[in-house]
């Protein structure tokens, strides 16, 4: 039998449908704007001077085209900083879901002594960093300064993300942990055999934050590298948004015969084939991230 709603419950659904739709539109209309500005005709898309693109414009004398995505598959520098980023975000993820693994997995062994004080160690610096130059010196005694290691190694181990490995793990029956003990494990069978499965939302969540946090990043590159060789991809989206040295990988005289023309559809282009591979990702991790996420929050 189905239960008649009140006028005031209606009325409610029907605003937080709305409130819905125009949250949804907000996200989505950005990206939208993008997609179909990086297929639009260049003439028009260097006249238009409205708001958001939310279909590509063309008419029959200006086709929609995907020219700017030609310009971007064949600028080599673009390629060289996809292909570092993809280094950048493989290596450094893996290495800081291991990191972060073993430091929630010691954090979150019981009866250790002096735990809370390491713990509060820990969390200070949260809160307190020696600062940019201090930073710069210590990576530059150690050699690491304008090479590959310093894109990966910047930022590996975060403290946030070792309390949530840590509440995940803390919330583990200790009988497993026991009875593997009592089979003759070791500390790391029981965190790559038992623990480490058993947390997989939360490490996934880990991961999901370090990679996107390492794709989108481009200060630590500006700062240390200086070989454009090593550059990742946001460095060179950056000089091909912002300044114009990074227009000169672009041989559009004979191919397009004005680069202004091109300027706009170029750099829509150039977002979204930056922004693709996130976006490719991310739907095969969200299905953790809501659980991950609410496991690293209910403890402290």
């Amino acid at each position: 039998m189905k239960i008649k709603e009140s006028p005031g419950r209606i009325v409610f659904r029907v605003i937080n449908v709305l409130i819905m739709i125009f949250l949804a539109f907000a996200c989505l209309a950005p990206l939208l704007h993008v997609l179909f500005a990086s297929i639009s005709d260049p003439d028009l898309l260097t006249q238009f001077s409205g708001g958001i693109i939310l279909w590509p414009l063309y008419d029959e004398t200006h086709p929609a085209t995907l020219k700017g995505y030609t310009f971007v598959l064949r600028n080599n520098a673009l390629i060289m900083g996809y292909a570092n980023t993809f280094f950048y975000v493989i290596s450094g993820t893996i290495l800081s879901v291991i990191f972060c693994s073993l430091g929630g997995y010691c954090l979150s062994r019981r009866g250790t002594i002096w735990m809370k004080y390491l713990i509060l160690i820990i969390t200070f610096t949260m809160f307190f960093h020696g600062g940019l130059i201090p930073t710069y010196m210590v990576n530059k005694y150690l050699g690491i300064v304008n090479t590959r290691w310093v894109i990966v190694l910047m930022g590996l181990i975060s403290v946030f993300n070792i309390i949530i490995v840590r509440t995940a793990f803390q919330a583990i029956p200790a009988s497993l942990e026991e009875s593997a003990q009592l089979d003759g494990a070791g500390h790391m069978t029981i965190l790559f055999r038992i623990t480490f499965p058993l947390a997989k939302a939360t490490i996934a969540v880990i991961a999901l934050f370090y990679a996107v946090g390492k794709w989108n990043e481009y200060l630590n590159a500006a700062i240390y590298l200086t070989n454009r060789k090593l550059y990742p991809l946001q460095i060179i989206l950056r000089e091909i948004l912002i300044e114009s040295s990074g227009t000169q990988d672009f041989d559009l005289a004979t191919e397009a015969g004005n680069f202004s023309k091109y300027k706009k559809l170029l750099q829509y282009s150039t977002i979204i084939f930056a922004t693709l591979p996130i976006l490719c990702v991310y739907p095969f991790v969200q299905k953790y991230f809501v659980k991950g996420v609410m496991i690293g929050s209910i403890k402290g």
